[in-house]
């Protein structure tokens, strides 16, 4: 396992983390049983895995308590923990000061640790990203660091100029940034992050399951990815064969998919998610083959004159 600098606070972190919404109990998606759920999270730590991203609203609250039963028995210095706040357990928004000590505590609670590595605005209202309009959100999370409660703060982002916007106003020190290779505009703001020490977690880095190569032009969705049209899915079908026109024999999509993310030295950490075992070893087997400078420009180079024009949707 390959581990990069997070924050002054935290231990180096696997380039591989480890997302949890799929630990959890919900409607979107297939619940997966508790016990097999923390059978991920221990084979997961077997195999270096030792950074985790979740947040209150996964499973409405079951990812983290799971993913508290499964952490129980670890060593707390060893393991770094990622929760959001702004989505309740409960499905609703609430980004006001008193609801995000709410909203930590509680995950304190469920994942039963004294301290969170960091917590992160869960996308949250562009205005609320801008430190000189929300100083009484900053200083409440400035509090919550001074109290030991948690180690630092940032935001879960998904554009370049929110990014900006954060990295300008906020003494903020982690961003959880949408970036894959078929959405790479926050990318804009990668340099002005490395240069602040700001670190970078990379997030939906499969394009939610079409750079996994699962998904075609025939597919259909229910549920949030019925967010597609016919549309939508020719058009992201196109594209996903384009990008595995570019990476040849060599590689297979998802696990180009993931060292893609991993290739800029600024992110810390890439988070796919797994709803099984052999998904989650072949995520973590894909930092054995980094992808060549070449073919990483190459990729960029197809991202600006092929997808950035399309503006396509998440």
């Amino acid at each position: 396992m390959e581990y990069r600098k997070y924050t002054p606070q935290s231990p180096l972190v696997s380039a591989m983390g480890m997302g949890t919404w799929q630990l959890g109990v919900g409607a979107d998606w297939q619940a997966m049983p508790e016990q097999e759920a923390i059978r991920m999270v221990e084979v997961a730590l077997d195999e270096g895995v030792n950074f985790f991203d979740t947040a209150p609203n996964y499973g409405q609250g079951t990812s983290e308590l799971r993913l508290g039963r499964a952490l129980k028995s670890t060593d707390r210095s060893r393991v770094v923990l990622n929760t959001k706040f702004g989505h309740t357990v409960e499905g609703q928004l609430d980004f006001e000061p008193d609801a995000i000590r709410v909203s930590v505590e509680g995950s304190l609670r469920r994942l039963q640790v004294d301290y969170l590595d960091s917590a992160l605005f869960h996308n949250p209202p562009k205005e609320l990203l801008d430190g000189n309009r929300a100083s009484a959100h900053y200083e409440l999370l400035e509090r919550l660091v001074a109290e030991g409660k948690i180690r630092a703060y940032g935001a879960s982002l998904d554009t370049w100029e929110e990014m900006k916007v954060f990295l300008d106003t906020t003494n903020g020190s982690v961003i959880e940034a949408f970036f894959n290779i078929l959405h790479q505009g926050t990318a804009r703001a990668f340099g002005q992050a490395q240069a602040a020490g700001v670190a970078l977690i990379a997030k939906i880095p499969l394009d939610s399951g079409w750079l996994s190569g699962k998904y075609g032009p025939d597919s259909t969705f229910d549920g949030v990815r019925s967010r597609w049209s016919r549309s939508d899915i020719a058009q992201r079908a196109a594209l996903v064969a384009e990008v595995e026109e570019l990476l040849g024999a060599d590689f297979q999509l998802p696990e180009a998919a993931l060292a893609f993310c991993l290739a800029p030295e600024v992110v810390s950490t890439v988070i796919p998610g797994s709803t099984s075992l052999e998904q989650l070893r072949s995520n973590i087997r894909s930092l054995d083959k980094p992808l060549p400078a070449a073919l990483v420009g190459q990729l960029r180079a197809f991202y600006e004159a092929q997808v950035r024009p399309l503006n396509l949707p998440w």
